[in-house]
């Protein structure tokens, strides 16, 4: 099974928590607020947030009202972006970003598929904004609140 790391799935979930604080215009949030709103650990948080900021996907603010904030837009910050920061590439296997890797690439007709599958992924996370994701959220989370009421 391919599966993404917590790293990147924690990451995505600190993003889409920045991307709903930036909605609401409130410039920046603590990592202690987005620990308990998302249940991850903030010793965790502070390892993820490293690479976001280095890769300038998020800002810090300093002194009273500080904390992080994103460095662009919801709009402009793409799934891809958050996870080629995090995980380092969406490639399947290390020979389709370094065909140096393996001896054996240039005769292994699997390089090729796994070459195609991770041009769909990269395709794919490209495609969708944190504002995509922030309203999928939304969207989940409404749907959940309505039907609790409805019990």
């Amino acid at each position: 099974m391919i599966k993404l790391s917590t790293k990147g799935r924690y990451g995505m979930r600190l993003m889409v928590n920045l991307a709903r604080h930036h909605k609401n215009g409130r410039e920046a949030i603590i990592l202690k607020n987005v620990s308990e709103e998302e249940g991850i650990s903030i010793r965790y948080l502070e390892q993820i947030i490293i690479p976001l900021k280095i890769n300038k996907l998020v800002k810090s603010i300093r002194g009273a009202g500080g904390g992080y904030t994103l460095g662009k837009s919801p709009t402009e910050i793409r799934v891809c972006d958050v996870l080629q920061a995090l995980e380092g590439t969406c490639s399947l296997v290390e020979c389709v970003e370094d065909e140096t890797y393996c001896d054996k690439t240039k005769i292994c007709g699997t390089h090729d598929i796994w070459k195609g599958a991770t041009q769909l992924l990269k395709d794919y996370f490209s495609g969708i904004t944190l504002q995509d994701a922030l309203e999928l959220t939304d969207k989940k989370i409404a749907a959940a609140k309505k039907k609790a009421k409805a019990k």
